[in-house]
């Protein structure tokens, strides 16, 4: 899903792109994910499981947006429902929709025959609301909302136009919750660093680049109150490092279901991000904005 800029062309990770990292294998993630497959850092208490940490991310942002027993919630990069379901089956949200660029995603969103629940294969820049929503929630889908190479300028106009459409399709008053991943604050990066993220950019990732905090925050200017910010860096570390360890755990049935090469390759992968975090490299950003 990527912005548009003022031409009308598209400047974030085009549906290839998105499909060459999220439709490797269903049967795949399901091996190092939690139980409802949220591929975006869990919000850990001490005891957590990492089903437990992953549930309470959800109801976080429920709780931050207002969404609980509200009528329409967006979320923008719905991934495998995890969120669409817990807010149909525990929140009493009377109905959802969901946008994705995955095929594979969808298909799943659609088995759970979720009530009131509408999953479409659709970049955000396309969407058209038949009516407004109580409120939006977009989890692990913004980072890939600008492609690499752009300047700053660039990325910050394509924010600005995702943050214009979703005030126009919130009813006054709504509220929108916003997960990143993001550029962290240090700028002193090892060469084995730049190596292994060129290598998640080229081959895991491709057409992505993180958000600095500021972008986002000019981005949302006059559009936008940001009413909450967290940095929650170390809840991503632990995250990648415990889908990394299940991953290992399952190896031959990972390597039964993707191949061996894409059990390598996703290994290094999030070691790297798992790196990244410990190091300050990146950061992750929670924001409530209203």
């Amino acid at each position: 899903m990527g912005p548009a800029d003022t031409k009308g062309n598209y400047n974030g990770a085009s549906p290839g792109a998105i499909q060459h990292h999220y439709d490797v294998s269903n049967d795949f993630y399901r091996l190092w994910l939690d139980e409802n497959c949220v591929y975006s850092s869990a919000l850990w208490q001490d005891g957590d499981t990492l089903d437990s940490a992953q549930l309470r991310k959800l109801d976080y942002f429920v709780t931050q947006t207002n969404a609980a027993g509200s009528g329409r919630v967006l979320d923008i990069g719905c991934g495998w429902g995890g969120l669409l379901q817990r807010m149909t089956e525990v929140h009493g949200v009377g109905e959802t929709v969901g946008l994705t660029l995955s095929e594979e995603q969808a298909e799943t969103v659609r088995a759970l025959e979720l009530p009131g629940c509408d999953v479409r294969l659709e970049n955000w820049t396309d969407h058209r609301p038949a009516e407004r929503y109580d409120a939006i929630i977009s989890i692990g889908a913004f980072e890939h909302f600008a492609r690499r190479g752009l300047s700053r300028t660039e990325r910050v106009a394509g924010y600005r136009a995702f943050f214009e459409s979703c005030r126009s399709w919130l009813r006054p008053g709504g509220r929108l919750g916003l997960q990143t991943v993001g550029k962290g604050n240090t700028l002193k990066l090892d060469r084995a660093y730049i190596r292994d993220i060129a290598f998640v950019s080229d081959d895991i990732f491709p057409e992505t680049e993180p958000p600095r905090l500021s972008e986002i925050l000019e981005a949302s200017e006059l559009i936008f109150d940001p009413i909450a910010v967290r940095f929650d860096r170390a809840h991503y570390g632990r995250t990648i490092r415990t889908w990394l360890e299940r991953l290992r755990n399952n190896r031959d049935a990972a390597e039964a279901v993707a191949g061996a090469d894409t059990v390598v390759r996703y290994e290094r992968y999030l070691e790297v991000t798992a790196q990244s975090f410990e190091k300050r490299f990146a950061n992750l950003f929670r924001i409530t904005f209203e």
